[in-house]
This record gives structure tokens, C-alpha cells and sequence, in this order.
């Protein structure tokens, strides 16, 4: 059988410390259960004795009687303060009102750190790490040992910081977990070490490495190639200054590449899903050249490169991605070639050869869109739409007649709310207005700025037609870049509107010299792409 490797999740103790992060009570829970369904060993959750939603989080789960199915709840604190037990320390104490089973207490191993951060005396610090899991655990808990600073300290004094693990261990911590909490050691470095200390102990190791250096995933899967087999990370990576090791790219590749068991078979298909969801309640953007799940990941554009992957996706791929639940992206743009532009077309009519007239016209489009500067390969949902009206298929549903901006100045204003739009939109859609004629609607709405106010104003308008639709319909991202800046401000503008329905997720496209015409533009593709995503489920292949 593979050799089991303990996964233990930090994203919301360690996550929470990222800059721009900020977890409420309810979206802890909703995380905690994403990860306990993707079967993650241990959660843990935070610091009940510092933190008062820490503290609410610990009571749900208590009062709901174990809901997790699959990992264990995880509290988090110190070794008591110096001159007091730890049966009187309040904090040693909150963690034992947390009603969590298990609870990793970090301590200092390095002796630079317990002579002029701490202020205590070598012996001091020792002693405290053992009163600390001695307690604990005769108050029935399982303890696990976060040795702070572990490879600095090892580097300058490896007898004290051994030293430290041993009163760990002597006082029956489950786990020793070496930290690498300053993220500045080279994988050489954990290796060697990881192997000297795992020779030493016959307690279980744990690795926790920081991505100062851009080497905590590389710095992970070592320390496991020399003798861990617990593993410390957050989900997405993000953590304090430059984040923590990333779950989602260590796991699968111990899973899939090395043979170990890191979560069940049947769960890592979820990777994709569960790395988004964490993302989107974190209220993130997931970086879309994350490694296995980022939108990119396995996304090809190169002509060469694509027909190689259509013969054979082993020849640019290096695993399948519908194996953690992502999927290949062959991009459309100029350099892409005609075979790939005719695979994506025919999702929506098999029947399209490659030679035919409305190829050719679709290759035309695409080269005269592409030369005025939109950029299909980030928004294919725009250019889906561009599609259909070569293939004569194009449904008007609705067009704009005119629309008007007012603009106070945001000094002056009253409020946040300083942009006023006004538009007039013809709706053409048989599906709603039957044959009669086509109808006008004019809305009016405020705010925050010109595109805001577009975007809340054709909601209105729209909202009669299309209620159950737009209700549905979140702006995620909103880009503006200057495609030429020689004519400063008369200078062309690409807008770039990320969508999603809570299900699925769609890019739309706008350019003009005029950045609120192009983010108008991008709006109402988004709207369409939606409503014609809905009608016919073959353009879902221009989502993602």
C-alpha cells in the first residue's frame, strides 16, 4: 500500500494572516467543510485564546456534535507564558475550551529567539514546551509540536534546537512539525536536515515551510522524500508576507507523481473545485497559472502545440487534468491555426469543415478583431458571440439605442454613489416579446462610477425579460489596459470582464478609445453570452 502522508490544513490559522484576508465565522465553517469533503486530515481552525471568531468557530462545531466526516479539528496556541504552569495559563486553558481533540502548540527551538524575542533563559523555554504538552495531554488532548524557527535554529545551534524536539517528544507530542517560519531555506537544506532529524526521532515529522524564497512546495515534497509524513500547508498558498506551501500543488504531486496517499483516491478529482471555492469565499482571484488548478494550467495556444496535444496530450501535458478536475483550454487567438479554431467551432456545429466559407470567415474575424485589439484568448465568451453571427445563427435578444453618463465630482460629492446613467434599449428577443415589435426601455440608475451605473442601469432595463437570469449573474474581475499609450489620452482601451453564475465562469471582451464603451461593450456580451449559455448548452465549451 502507499505510504500514508498526513495532510494538515492551516488555511484558516495561517491563511487568515495574508494580507487582504478576512475570514467571518460562516465562511470558516464553509471552508472547514470544503476541506473535510476533499478529506484533509487535520483543519486547523485558529487561536481560540486570541481570537473571538476563533472561538465562535470551535463552539459551532462543538454544539453540532463532530459534523465533520473526515479530519479532525485542530486548536492553536503557544507554550504558557514564562512563570506560570500551564493549568493556570488562560490561554493553555482557551484551548481546552475550544472542545477541539487535537492542538498543535508552537514553541521556540531557535536560541536567539528565547534569548532576545522570548527573554528567557534556555532551560526556561525547555521546560515550558514540556509543561505545556504534559498538560494537555493529560487533559486527553492530542499535542503536536510546531517547532518555531526550526532550520535557522538547527543552522546555529543544532543541539538546542534538537533539544526542543526532544522535550517534545519526551512529553508525548504525536508530532514533530519543523518550521521554516522566516521561508528563507534551499531544498538541499531541508533535505539534509529533515534526514538527520527523522534518523533521531521516533516520533512522527511534520514539514511547515514559508514561500519567502519561492521554495515551499519545492521545500514540502523534499522534506517528505527524506522522512515527513505530515505535511503543513494552506490551500491556495496564501499566508503571511509571501504565503505558505501550497496544499494544492503538493498534493497531487506526491499522489499522482511519487505514490503517496496524501488524500482519498476517489477526492482528488475535487482539487480543482475545492482550490476555486476556497478562493472565491476568501474573496480572492485565484492565480490563473496556478499549478494542476489554475484556469491556465493546462491551457495551450501555440498551433504546433496544440495539434501535438490533440495527437497525444502526453506531449505537452504532464498529467491528465481531468484528474484533478481541470480541463484542457485550447486558446483561440491569430497564432492558434486553423485545426483549433475548427475544434472549438464544431462544439457547436459538427457538421463545419475546415475548408468551408464560414471557416473562413470566422479566421477572418478573428484576424480583424485581433489586429484592432481585442484578445480572444482571455474572453472566448466574446468571441462565441462574434461566432454565431458568421454562422448566422446570431439571436438579437437586445441592443443598445443610446445610453448617457452623468459624473459629479467625486470631491464634491455627497457619497461614494457620483455616476448617473441613462439608456435606451431596444429588446428583440421572440423568446420574450413574442412577433410583435421589438420594444424600447429606458432605465436610469446611480453608481459607484460610470461602469457600475451601466451595469446596475441595463439590469433594470433587463430585469422584466430576463429576472430569474440576471439574478444569477456576479461581475468577478474588471480589467482596463492601454493597448497603444503614443496617444496618451486618445490612447485605445482593452476592458476585460470576468463573469459567473455561481456554476460556471465567462470572460467578455471590449475595445474603444472610449473606456466606458468599451466596458459597456464587454457588459452587455457578458449578459448575452448568459442568456444564450442557458438556451443552448454547446457554448458552455467557451466557459470554463
Amino acid at each position: 500500500m502507499a505510504q500514508k502522508i498526513t495532510i494538515f490544513d492551516s488555511t484558516l490559522r495561517d491563511g487568515a494572516q495574508a494580507e487582504g484576508i478576512s475570514f467571518s465565522v460562516n465562511d470558516k465553517i464553509k471552508i472547514a467543510q470544503a476541506l473535510d469533503s476533499l478529506g484533509v486530515d487535520y483543519i486547523e481552525a485558529g487561536n481560540p485564546g486570541s481570537n473571538p471568531k476563533d472561538l465562535a468557530f470551535f463552539k459551532y462545531f462543538a454544539e453540532q456534535g463532530g459534523s465533520l466526516c473526515h479530519a479532525k479539528l485542530v486548536a492553536f496556541g503557544s507554550t504558557r507564558r514564562k512563570g506560570i504552569s500551564a493549568a493556570d495559563d488562560t490561554n493553555v486553558r482557551a484551548l481546552l475550551d475550544s472542545g477541539a481533540g487535537t492542538v498543535c502548540i508552537f514553541g521556540k527551538s531557535w536560541d536567539f529567539h528565547v534569548t532576545n524575542i522570548l527573554n528567557a533563559s534556555l532551560d526556561e523555554n525547555l521546560d515550558m514546551i514540556r509543561d505545556t504538552i504534559s498538560f494537555l495531554k493529560s487533559q486527553g488532548k492530542e499535542v503536536m509540536f510546531d517547532a518555531e524557527h526550526f532550520f535557522d535554529g538547527y543552522k546555529r545551534n543544532s543541539e538546542y534546537a534538537l533539544a526542543s524536539l526532544r522535550a517534545a517528544a519526551e512529553s508525548g507530542a504525536c508530532a514533530l512539525v519543523l518550521c521554516d517560519t522566516n521561508g528563507g531555506c534551499f531544498p538541499d537544506e531541508v533535505s539534509e536536515i529533515v534526514q538527520k532529524v527523522s534518523r533521531e526521532f521516533a516520533v512522527p515529522i511534520g514539514i511547515h515551510t514559508h514561500n519567502d524564497c519561492e521554495m515551499a512546495v519545492a521545500n514540502s515534497i523534499v522534506a517528505v522524500l527524506a522522512g515527513a509524513t505530515q505535511v503543513q500547508g494552506t490551500f491556495t498558498g496564501f499566508g503571511e508576507r509571501c504565503g505558505n506551501a501550497n496544499l494544492s500543488a503538493i498534493i497531487p504531486s506526491l499522489q499522482l507523481k511519487r505514490g503517496f496517499s496524501c488524500i482519498p483516491a476517489e477526492a482528488i478529482k475535487n482539487l480543482t473545485q475545492t482550490a476555486r471555492f476556497v478562493s472565491e469565499v476568501a474573496n480572492i482571484s485565484l492565480n490563473k497559472r496556478a499549478a494542476y488548478v489554475g484556469q491556465t494550467a493546462f491551457a495551450h495556444k501555440g498551433g504546433m502545440h496544440i495539434d501535438a496535444v490533440e495527437k497525444n496530450p502526453s506531449s505537452f501535458e504532464h498529467i491528465n487534468p481531468e484528474e484533478i478536475g481541470n480541463a484542457r483550454r485550447n486558446l483561440m487567438s491569430e497564432v492558434s491555426g486553423r485545426s483549433t479554431l475548427l475544434k472549438k467551432v464544431q462544439k457547436v456545429q459538427p457538421d463545419l469543415e475546415r475548408s468551408s466559407k464560414e471557416m473562413e470567415g470566422i479566421i477572418e474575424k478573428l484576424k480583424e478583431q485581433e489586429h484592432k485589439g481585442y484578445q480572444f484568448e482571455g474572453a472566448e465568451s466574446s468571441f462565441a458571440l462574434k461566432i454565431r453571427k458568421v454562422l448566422g445563427v446570431h439571436v438579437p435578444l437586445f441592443e443598445l439605442e443610446k445610453f448617457k453618463i452623468i459624473s459629479e465630482d467625486a470631491a464634491s460629492a455627497a457619497s461614494e454613489v457620483n455616476s448617473t446613467a441613462m439608456l435606451k434599449i431596444i429588446v428583440d428577443d421572440t423568446d420574450v416579446v413574442g412577433d410583435g415589435e421589438p420594444i424600447r426601455v429606458l432605465a436610469a440608475e446611480e453608481g459607484y462610477g460610470p461602469v457600475n451605473a451601466l451595469d446596475k442601469a441595463l439590469r433594470k432595463a433587463l430585469d422584466e425579460f430576463y429576472h430569474d437570469e440576471l439574478q444569477s449573474i456576479k461581475l468577478t474581475d474588471y480589467k482596463v489596459r492601454v493597448l497603444d499609450g503614443s496617444d496618451a489620452t486618445e490612447s485605445r482601451v482593452r476592458v476585460l470582464i470576468e463573469s459567473t453564475d455561481g456554476e460556471r465562469k465567462w470572460s467578455t471582451v471590449g475595445v474603444s478609445s472610449n473606456v466606458v464603451e468599451a466596458s459597456w461593450e464587454a457588459l452587455m456580451d457578458s449578459i448575452k453570452f448568459k442568456l444564450i449559455m442557458d438556451r443552448d448548452s454547446r457554448y458552455k465549451v467557451f466557459a470554463y
